[in-house]
């Protein structure tokens, strides 16, 4: 069977838990999951792992991704998005005294490496409950703020009380955030109204499928959609191995570094080995020795 990533777009109102059932169903693979969650009010690129390809899922967790994201103002949520009850409603001399140049300002103020207080209803665990699940029954939980990075805002269009922009940020940015802290420096409260995943790592929207049509294909076609593990891991370092490798690698056997070459790598970071097929091996890492490699995960069965 298949394996390796495809990216889906996922439609309003679908957790992405179902995304991922409906996607193993289609493909009728025997496992599946996702690569980052998305709220079911949210769209866009959701990067789905097949058979053995949830076994690379760690290596994009940790990945840049680019949304487009629209913010209300004048209206905070308990949940900082639309699906929340409404706790501030901003007055009408509130309101009019914002003007776009404020609003400029404020967005801009977000770009950089920052500490971002996770919001109480979020998919985050609390002695392994989710923090969704106990704020619903009032018991919110503020977990520690979490180091991230913006690297960059671009304000797409401004129609009060509505902000229509881009972010491009580090993996672990809640874009609700975003926008209950935007609400809160301008003085008038705000929620995210909108939200849709542009990018995660190196796939993007504007070649995911959408999860309808994919569902209307038969397997054969459908799984033609399936990105090979070898070049969903393309930007990581590689290196090709004879057969000879490829059986000691199978049987788990030390890998040497002068039977692999040149390191193309420092000690501990990723490295994947391919045959001339370009059929994903393993994924190695550099021994602290410099002399051998240790297997992080193999593919050979």
């Amino acid at each position: 069977m298949k394996s390796g990533i495809i990216a889906i777009h996922k439609p309003e109102g679908v957790s992405s838990a179902r995304v991922v059932a409906r996607v193993k169903k289609a493909l009728m693979a025997e496992k599946a999951g996702h690569t980052g969650t998305l709220d079911p009010f949210a769209t866009g690129l959701l990067l789905c792992a097949i058979n053995k390809g949830t076994r690379i899922s760690r290596f994009f967790l940790d990945g840049h991704k680019r949304y487009l994201a629209r913010i209300c103002l004048g209206v905070e949520t308990d949940t900082y998005d639309l699906t929340g009850k409404t706790v501030f409603t901003a007055s009408k001399n509130i309101m009019d005294s914002i003007n776009k140049e404020d609003v400029e300002q404020a967005v801009k103020s977000f770009i950089g490496i920052q500490d971002q207080v996770p919001p109480a209803f979020s998919a985050l665990k609390h002695k392994g409950q989710p923090l969704y699940k106990l704020a619903r029954q009032g018991k919110k939980i503020q977990k520690p703020p979490r180091r991230i990075e913006i690297f960059g805002i671009t304000i797409k269009h401004i129609e009060l009380p509505n902000i229509d922009m881009e972010v491009f940020c580090s993996a672990g940015t809640y874009i609700r955030s975003i926008a209950f802290d935007i609400g809160r420096k301008l003085g008038c409260g705000a929620h995210l109204s909108k939200l849709c995943r542009t990018q995660s790592s190196e796939f993007k929207l504007e070649d995911a499928i959408h999860l309808d049509t994919l569902e209307r294909l038969d397997k054969t076609t459908a799984e033609l959609r399936i990105i090979p593990l070898s070049d969903c891991l393309a930007s990581m370092p590689g290196v090709v191995v004879d057969k000879s490798i490829a059986r000691k690698i199978k049987f788990g056997q030390k890998l040497l570094k002068k039977e692999i070459g040149p390191p193309l790598v420092k000690p501990n970071q990723f490295m994947r080995v391919i045959d001339n097929n370009n059929d994903l091996l393993a994924i190695i890492q550099l021994n602290e020795n410099r002399q051998e490699y240790n297997y992080c995960c193999v593919f050979l069965s």
